[in-house]
């Protein structure tokens, strides 16, 4: 039987056009020439189907967001099939909702004014609506730089598809939604409607376990990590994981992206600004509860997003600043990163997606 072979996906975020690379799964390398250059405008996030047959692209254009639907054909191109303005300002992350009836599109608008906000956008086989449902949640912090009014940075669906979390880094929330598909305004403020966070905190990414049973949260601002549980359909804190002493002098540091490997036995957490690290945790498979096991250079400036191999062999990250993109051995046994077996120069890499590219040779 053919082992499967994976395409990379490179989102950009200051420039026009989505990679697609080739990558060798027992080698780890990439292929510099691109496979595809796709044409997309500052597409920072890239949402992929289960499949990998359906991408997503949140671009930022003038005037806003807009939304890109591509499907790939008989020859592996993506092809654009569709495009709708989110009716936001900058769209910076985004998910699919049950049976990708949805795409949930967080904008996160780095002006106090209109400020952030939630989408709704209906799909189809093969169609992509115009946005049915827009959320604003009004937040004033006078005064505030960064958290002067509401930032949404990120939007999950919990594991049981009936409830979508949304991080509000200018708020320091996490909003909750009750989630019926069959809806064309699918989201409904929970109650309570908020976990409400320490102030300057700036929850950035949201990411649940398999099990559905805990959560992990990047918190950009106070550089910690959040640990969650999931229980009757509500989230609560239960404990923060510092980076760094409390009372260490103030610096530029900055948490981004995080993600669990396969086995869901490591948890990894991007650290940008002063520091540009990948921290490798180890996860307690009873209680989700993380130890620190390595601090490791990401070979770069500002790594915003990161993304591991289905084997768990490499782990590939975008520095965005420095515009390159670097592979990194991994030990899935131990979940140690090791040397950088390659680098390739990319302009503002800010999200890498991994497909399978075996059925179409």
């Amino acid at each position: 039987m053919q082992e499967p072979s994976y395409h990379l996906l490179v989102g950009c975020a200051e420039c026009d056009g989505i990679l697609r690379l080739g990558f060798d799964a027992a080698s780890g390398r990439l292929e510099e020439r691109p496979l595809q250059r796709i044409a997309a405008s500052k597409a920072s996030w890239l949402v992929v189907s289960a499949d990998g047959e359906r991408l997503f692209a949140l671009e930022d254009v003038q005037g806003g967001g807009r939304v890109s639907a591509l499907r790939r054909d008989a020859n592996g191109q993506f092809i654009v099939t569709a495009s709708m303005p989110s009716e936001g300002i900058e769209a910076v992350h985004g998910c699919l909702g049950e049976e990708a009836r949805h795409l949930l599109v967080a904008h996160y608008c780095a002006d106090a004014l209109p400020g952030g906000s939630l989408a709704v956008l209906p799909l189809s086989a093969d169609g992509l609506g115009r946005v049915t449902q827009l959320l604003v949640e009004p937040f004033e912090r006078p005064g505030a730089q960064r958290q002067a009014s509401s930032h949404i940075h990120c939007v999950v669906l919990a594991p049981d598809d009936r409830d979508v979390f949304a991080c509000d880094l200018g708020a320091d929330r996490l909003y909750h939604y009750h989630y019926q598909a069959e809806r064309g305004d699918p989201l409904a403020p929970a109650n309570p409607r908020y976990l409400q966070l320490s102030e300057g905190s700036g929850p950035r990414h949201l990411l649940f376990d398999a099990s559905g049973r805990h959560a992990y949260l990047t918190l950009e601002l106070s550089n910690q990590v959040a640990l969650l549980d999931y229980q009757d359909r509500r989230l609560r804190l239960r404990t923060l994981y510092d980076l760094d002493p409390p009372l260490q002098p103030p610096a530029d540091r900055r948490l981004g992206a995080l993600h669990l490997s396969v086995d869901g036995r490591f948890l990894y957490v991007s650290r940008r600004g002063a520091q540009n690290q990948l921290v490798a945790y180890a996860v307690d498979p009873c209680n989700g509860a993380l130890e620190e096991l390595q601090r490791r250079n990401s070979g770069g400036v500002e790594p915003r997003e990161f993304a591991l191999a289905a084997d768990g062999r490499f782990l590939l990250v975008a520095n965005q600043r420095s515009d390159n993109l670097l592979v990194i051995q991994r030990d899935p046994a131990t979940g140690l990163l090791g040397d950088t077996l390659q680098e390739l120069q990319v302009p503002s890499p800010s999200d890498l997606k991994f497909i399978t590219a075996v059925a179409h040779g």
